[in-house]
């Protein structure tokens, strides 16, 4: 596509390597390697073995940096040998394409299916489409896509035609999976950890605070053991931020925690925020009336 004046879109790749930081690094340099493409964050996490890289730039030159990254991550990860609580379907399991300034989401969805069809022309990995640049109704939510994960799904491609990826297939990578890869609007990665090591409990939590089981809007969530740290983990997806800020997800997360015989231990966040999001979360946490960017000195400079 030809890069809109003043456009800017942001890439957030998830990498299923959290361990080693030679490949995390070589990754991470590939990307940063793209002209008129800048790296803003790597969040990398031992128990999920997965990173996220976030960057940003002019639509062209993300396009470019996204391949870049697949074709490392195809080339230094090998998912049989792979292990991590955090579910994936591909070395470079999930690239999500963001408008941020000058682009609007239709421009976006066109650039993430060129995307998938470089992977699989360029690279002989298959992709499938999701979020705003899904082909198919139900490959729109990312864990529908991703369900069964690697082991389960690079069995089932050979068989059942409504398995098989959008672009390339149908039998998956033997070692790099499958890449998923679509356009989204911006979603905030939070976790947060409990103790004591209670993974049920940690699971209940999560079923109750996503959407899906009725719990706080534009909220996924999962339940996970963290080995590491000793402790449980309560992993969210905040895909509207407009409608639930973070604190709120930390505050119900601790409510129903505490029904639970669990205390909140930490919590962090994976990758970038929305200001809005932070001033969200500070105006629910204080009560307070009134309060945005006016009143934040550094905004006001």
């Amino acid at each position: 596509m030809t890069d809109l004046k003043g456009a800017i879109v942001e890439c957030v790749p998830n990498f299923s390597e959290g361990r080693d930081p030679h490949i995390i690094r070589s990754i991470a340099n590939e990307i940063g390697s793209i002209r008129n493409v800048k790296v803003l964050d790597i969040h990398s996490d031992s128990d999920h073995n997965r990173s996220v890289v976030t960057f940003a730039g002019r639509p062209n030159a993300v396009a470019d940096a996204a391949v870049a990254g697949v074709r490392a991550a195809s080339r230094l990860i090998d998912l049989n040998r792979h292990t991590g609580v955090h579910p994936r379907l591909g070395a470079a399991d999930v690239v999500p394409l963001v408008p941020i300034r000058n682009i609007d989401m239709d421009a976006c969805v066109a650039l993430a299916r060129s995307v998938a069809k470089r992977v699989w022309n360029d690279l002989g990995i298959p992709t499938y489409l999701y979020g705003e640049a899904a082909l198919r109704k139900d490959r729109k939510r990312l864990e529908k896509v991703r369900l069964g994960g690697f082991e389960q799904l690079k069995g089932l491609v050979k068989g059942d035609p409504s398995k098989a990826p959008d672009n390339g297939g149908p039998q998956l990578h033997p070692t790099a999976g499958a890449t998923i890869i679509g356009a989204r609007y911006p979603l905030i990665a939070y976790n947060v950890d409990l103790g004591p090591e209670d993974l049920e409990a940690a699971k209940s939590v999560a079923r109750n605070i996503r959407e899906s089981n009725g719990g706080l809007p534009g909220v996924k969530a999962l339940g996970l053991h963290l080995e590491s740290k000793s402790c449980v983990q309560v992993s969210t997806n905040i895909t509207r931020p407009d409608l639930t800020s973070p604190f709120q997800v930390f505050d119900k997360i601790r409510e129903e925690a505490e029904k639970r015989g669990l205390t909140v231990l930490r919590s962090e966040l994976v990758g970038l925020m929305p200001a809005e999001a932070a001033i969200s979360s500070v105006r629910h946490a204080m009560l307070f009336e009134k309060f945005d960017e006016g009143r934040i000195i550094e905004f006001n400079l």
